[in-house]
């Protein structure tokens, strides 16, 4: 772990990330409603093929940018990149799937769900209660998740994007935890996020051939916005971010880098009010940007400030730890 200033260094690249993340919701469903004018395919064949083509030209450009390394990775780089992969790729399949059949904000805040396993998995695994602030802002990313997600607690039931977002931050609770294991400590960055991108875009490429074959595959994406818009998910959504998660996120437990995370839907609310507007204009499609509502205002809120209780509670431990070592010297 980090020292205290470096830790708040390691947080604000992670925070980064998800400003980036924040726009793939949008983009990803504009990319979809594009291809769905091109082509009659399940949002499964086009939520698969997008990750095969998003992950296929991230892991391209690394392979070029990092030859030399390549040639030197170990035995372990493989393993951790590959358990990044499949769970990570998982998570983001019913996720791309999920954000079709739902608003991209809501998508965005339900992603979230890991904020309340990530804790409770942590204090199994160490056999010991979270701190008061850790379950008070467990309880409040839970409340804003079933505002959210309109729950009907009469039925116990909620819509399809909702639930397949929800299975996604399953997903996404065992990368975050498999990226924080001791036994990668020593592991370079680059090599496992290579691994963990090829990793992504080979394990679909069965999806897309059974639903829909080759040639719609092809059609999808005979429209020059429909190539620029994975271009650049591929480039910014993906080299960019998943570089900086894979990166800095070792140096920050994984509780905090789970309610860090929770960001990214703020972001995606505020680029959700103008950005699908500029995709429509520029892909000639009908994507209308959306209002914040009750719900969102509601629920995300909750989860923004279950966000800020966790940094404000980082943020006095860095500097008493920086305050120590000042001590000390």
């Amino acid at each position: 772990m980090l020292p205290g200033h470096d830790r708040m260094k390691a947080m604000g690249m992670l925070l980064l990330a998800t400003f980036f993340w924040g726009t793939s919701f949008i983009l990803m469903k504009g990319l979809v409603v594009l291809q769905q004018d091109l082509v009659e395919a399940s949002t499964w064949h086009l939520a698969a093929l997008s990750l095969i083509l998003r992950f296929g030209i991230a892991g391209l450009l690394l392979l070029f940018w990092n030859m030399r390394q390549l040639r030197k990775m170990t035995w372990l780089e493989f393993y951790e990149g590959a358990g990044l992969g499949v769970v990570g790729g998982l998570g983001l399949l019913f996720q791309m799937d999920g954000v079709n059949h739902t608003s991209a904000s809501t998508a965005a805040f339900l992603t979230q769900c890991y904020c309340i396993f990530i804790p409770l998995l942590v204090a199994c695994r160490k056999r010991e209660w979270p701190s008061r602030t850790i379950a008070l802002s467990t309880a409040m990313v839970l409340a804003g998740v079933a505002i959210l997600s309109q729950f009907d607690f009469r039925k116990m039931e909620m819509g399809r994007g909702e639930l397949e977002v929800i299975i996604a931050s399953l997903f996404f609770t065992a990368q975050i935890l498999w990226l924080e294991r001791p036994l990668f400590a020593k592991n370079n960055p680059h090599n496992f996020t290579f691994v963990m991108f090829i990793v992504v875009a080979i394990i679909f490429i069965p999806v897309p051939l059974s639903t829909g074959g080759l040639a719609m595959s092809i059609a999808a994406y005979k429209s020059l916005p429909a190539i620029a818009l994975i271009v650049f998910i591929a480039i910014f959504c993906t080299n960019i971010a998943y570089g900086l998660m894979n990166y800095w996120q070792p140096h920050v437990d994984a509780t905090r880098a789970g309610l860090i995370y929770c960001s990214e839907p703020v972001f995606t609310s505020i680029f959700a009010l103008f950005l699908p507007q500029w995709i429509s204009i520029f892909a000639s499609i009908d994507y209308s940007n959306e209002t914040v509502t009750q719900q969102q205002f509601f629920g995300g809120g909750l989860i923004v400030a279950a966000n800020i209780f966790i940094l404000a509670q980082a943020a006095r431990a860095a500097k008493r730890a920086s305050k120590a070592i000042q001590n000390v010297q």
